[in-house]
């Protein structure tokens, strides 16, 4: 896309008559209220339908919005009178068909110049009921295959304006591939399984990948028939490097929120936790014990560790407060919990927990105390990653047979597969590819 004008609706004359509306979904509440959506269909005029490209492009942006499990799709076949609207803006909008279908918002598309490439699109949504303007964006020399990075841009967007974080679309994740012998790398896609890709290619086995904060690197944890080590991939020249440590055992690599790697190193008979500097070298233990202290997790601040240890026995979940200086046990019930993340915000820490139906994927409270279960079978869950905006988790699951990704809330519900292709996939974390 060699360019890609947005221009805020409140701001821009295009949309200048239009008042922005107060519509909110509280995504961190206890309670979701869901939202009834509508897409008129594209314009090129008054009553003329667009071609190909706009159908396509509402069609993508109907595939992300799935994904959000406050958002409820109204069908086309709901619509008495049908979604074919003889005006995009303003007044003449004929909202109360919607409005009998249901719907709570409504989403018009322009393409004044018609859908050819380097064409314009207007994009607009509305409340239904009161028919008050929400917000709109201008997008410029759209070509083919431009749709998808529109399709994300407006779903950010309209997420964003709803909920005060769209960075779900905004995000990457990462990914273990197994292929087949001495054939599992790690792999990259949008949470939508968008722009799927390999990007190592190691005999061995590769496993547990972490974004860098600023996305210039992914680390992972690596093994061949001669030795464990840290993978680092950087994102802008795709290198891919190996870097060994006394001990031969690398496991869990974390990056902290000045893009320091924690990971947990063998320097006797069990792992402890120790932090990197930005040259991949050990610079300091952040927690030893004479147990195994392993997959160390940060909050955005960097104050709140969350790792699993068995000191007690079992492995648990353990939270250690850097600025109080304290250690706590998180994990309060089951002998088997493992695979902490902590949310970014630092107030749920999700896990796995071993239960009479198999593992499955649990969230504690740092604020309440409360343990609530977030996944369900059959099969079984493992692998939890808190997503940027602390509210969606991503995880392992072989419901479906072989291990594929899903995605659910901190607050559960239905989960959502991502397309990740053939073969068995472990290990989601989320991170970002840099703009540049």
């Amino acid at each position: 896309m060699k360019k890609l004008v947005i221009f805020m609706c409140a701001l821009s004359l295009l949309f200048q008559s239009e008042a922005k509306a107060i519509t909110a979904v509280d995504i961190y509440g206890p309670g979701q209220n869901i939202v009834n959506f509508a897409v008129a269909t594209p314009l090129v005029a008054p009553s003329t339908p667009v071609g190909t490209m706009g159908t396509e492009l509402n069609k993508k942006i109907m595939e992300n919005l799935f994904f959000l499990p406050f958002m409820r799709m109204i069908p086309d076949k709901a619509v008495l009178g049908g979604s074919l609207l003889s005006a995009w803006a303003g007044p003449g909008i004929d909202f109360k068909r919607f409005q009998i279908a249901g719907a709570d918002l409504l989403m018009t598309s322009y393409w004044p110049q018609g859908d050819k490439n380097n064409a314009t699109i207007e994009i607009r949504v509305f409340e239904t009921f009161s028919g008050k303007f929400i917000f709109g964006n201008a997008y410029s020399n759209i070509k083919k295959q431009d749709l998808d990075a529109v399709a994300n841009r407006f779903s950010a967007d309209l997420m964003e304006s709803l909920t005060g974080s769209g960075d779900f679309f905004r995000s990457t994740l990462a990914f273990a591939k197994d292929l087949g012998k001495e054939n599992k790398n790690i792999w990259i896609v949008s949470p939508t399984g968008k722009n799927l890709r390999q990007i190592t290619s190691l005999k061995g086995i590769t496993m547990s990948p972490a974004w860098s904060p600023d996305g210039r690197y992914v680390v992972f944890s690596h093994i061949d028939d001669s030795s464990h080590a840290l993978g680092v991939w950087q994102t802008q020249s795709g290198q891919v490097k190996r870097i060994r440590f006394p001990g031969n055992t690398v496991i869990g690599p974390s990056f902290m929120p000045d893009n320091k790697v924690a990971v947990s190193l063998s320097t006797g008979s069990q792992p402890d936790i120790f932090l990197l500097n930005h040259k991949f070298q050990k610079e300091k233990a952040l927690e030893t014990n004479p147990s195994i202290e392993v997959s160390p997790s940060f909050d955005s601040t960097g104050t709140k560790m969350v790792f699993t240890s068995s000191r007690l026995g079992g492995p648990q979940i353990f939270l250690k407060d850097f600025s109080a200086g304290t250690t706590r046990r998180v994990s309060k019930t089951g002998s088997y919990n493992t695979e902490p993340s902590i949310s970014p915000d630092g107030t749920i820490v999700a896990y796995t927990k071993q239960t009479d139906s198999g593992h499955r994927i649990f969230v504690h409270d740092l604020v309440t105390g409360i343990e609530r279960q977030v996944s369900f079978g059959p099969g079984r869950d493992e692998h939890p990653s808190f997503a940027p905006d602390s509210y969606f988790l991503a995880y392992t699951s072989n419901k479906e047979g072989k291990k594929q990704i899903y995605l659910t809330t901190r607050h559960g519900g239905d989960a959502k597969r991502v397309p990740t292709g053939s073969g068995a996939v472990s290990f989601p974390r989320w991170g970002k590819m840099p703009s540049n």
